[in-house]
């Protein structure tokens, strides 16, 4: 199949719903599932009636090709999305906001400082971060809430490598500043009323007092660092001084909180999935608690590089982004007419590209429900084929900081699982997702700590 053809433009099918609500609760039950259910069903082009609204929805394997290819590059926008986040902040521009050179520009900027460049030499201060959170929040004998306390451990990691600093007091003020404009401004799942919520009022106002709180100490120290030894938050800054044009005095508070935002929900959400996924399969907690315990045994100094020690570890985080997305689906606007498999997609259209069809298709990954580390390993390497994984998103916004995530994740993971013994609250326990503001574990899932394997 072609993605564009030339034949006349087909009658795009509507997936069936039901009166006034359409999808939105099969959708909200299991977005993934019900996305792969209508690509089965409909085809890779379709529609779907959601709270009395109709969007296109593009899907599969060539969807997720197109959104690397030159044309899905010039027929596809993300402005118009994010817009109502970018107005809630008073600002001009964000890097998820912003398409074309505008786009190139902010991602340049930030290339460096959401790399795995960041995390260079920087390695022994993650675990020590990791290390001081697991013996303050993971008590021996505890029953932890996984993905609150991950969310702590991500702010604080993040805080210290890419900001300097570490805001704990300001944490729930982010999350709930987040959950509000995704559901409310950018995924639009929820009314606008709520912004009038005095918790929300709170919240926004307590993380602008942040943002400039950080705008004023990096003004103070400018220059102090030398370039190529600067942090994310130091190379912002230095823009905006050089090149007010770039980053708007307005545009500071969203883009130096932007790493507390990006992290919070992706990044705990995996790691709460991966811990879930780990203490399901005991083959795959021994595979991964073997090479972390060589790793850290070692006495050795561990370094960036150390990652490749940690097969399991990694392929297991694959393996979790692959069953347990955070991106189900991507959101764009057609910035011009155009054909997706013979069907027209009208300018201006909301579209959803359902990128991660493919991840739950035996056709591209066998026995897809299965939980399988040797599916990465060569010569399976069924993440390879073309447009079949897709978890850090697809195209010129494909996730800026994937690199730096994924020694992130695997470094903190090992270190976990080498320093603690867990256990699922109850041998049959099965995790329990929710679907906002992005797809993740529950916030009721809870893990046991039977006990301390190894000190700090």
């Amino acid at each position: 199949m072609t993605v564009t053809e030339s034949a006349p433009a087909r009658v795009t099918p509507t997936v069936r719903g039901i009166p006034v609500l359409g999808s939105a609760l099969e959708m909200g039950k299991d977005p993934a599932a019900f996305i792969v259910r209508a690509y089965r069903e409909h085809g890779p082009v379709f529609k779907v009636r959601l709270l009395g609204r109709t969007t296109t929805v593009i899907a599969g394997a060539d969807a997720a090709e197109f959104m690397n290819s030159r044309e899905g590059r010039e027929c596809l926008r993300s402005k118009d999305y994010w817009q109502g986040m970018i107005d809630e902040y008073g600002a001009t521009r964000t890097l998820t906001g912003e398409d074309g050179e505008g786009h190139k520009e902010l991602r340049e900027l930030m290339r460096r400082g959401y790399s795995r460049d960041a995390i260079k030499g920087r390695v022994p201060e993650l675990l020590e971060i990791t290390d001081r959170v697991l013996d303050r929040d993971w008590k021996p004998g505890s029953t932890v809430p996984v993905v609150q306390r991950m969310q702590y451990l991500v702010t604080e990691q993040l805080g210290e490598i890419l900001t300097g600093s570490a805001p704990l007091e300001y944490v729930a003020d982010i999350r709930l500043l987040t959950l509000y404009v995704l559901n409310v401004l950018v995924t639009r799942q929820r009314p606008r009323i709520l912004l009038t919520n005095p918790k929300y009022k709170k919240a926004r106002a307590r993380v602008f007092e942040l943002g400039e709180k950080m705008a004023a100490d990096l003004r103070a120290r400018a220059g102090q660092t030398p370039p190529q030894e600067r942090i994310l938050v130091e190379d912002i800054m230095a823009a905006h001084l050089e090149r007010p044009g770039l980053v708007p005095a307005e545009d500071l508070t969203l883009t130096l909180t932007g790493p507390y935002v990006a992290g919070l929900d992706t990044v705990a959400n995996t790691t709460a999935a991966f811990v879930y996924a780990v203490l399901k399969h005991p083959e795959v907690l021994a595979q991964i608690r073997a090479e972390a315990d060589e790793l850290f045994g070692s006495g050795e100094p561990v370094s960036e590089d150390d990652v490749r020690r940690l097969p399991a570890t990694r392929y297991a985080l694959m393996e979790t982004m692959r069953l347990y997305p955070v991106a189900v689906m991507l959101v764009r606007h057609a910035a011009k007419d155009f054909e997706f498999a013979g069907h027209t997609i009208k300018e201006g259209e909301m579209v959803y590209i359902g990128t991660t069809v493919p991840h739950f298709m035996a056709e591209y990954f066998a026995e897809p429900e299965k939980f399988d580390l040797t599916r990465y390993e060569k010569p399976r390497a069924e993440h390879l084929q073309p447009g079949a994984y897709s978890p850090y998103g697809r195209g010129p916004h494909t996730c800026l900081g994937k690199s730096f995530a994924d020694a992130q994740m695997a470094l903190s993971m090992a270190r976990l699982f080498h320093r603690l013994d867990l256990e699922l609250t109850s041998p049959g326990y099965t995790l329990r997702t929710r679907t906002a503001p992005t797809p993740g574990p529950a916030m009721s899932f809870k893990v046991r700590v039977k006990g301390v394997r190894h000190p700090g």
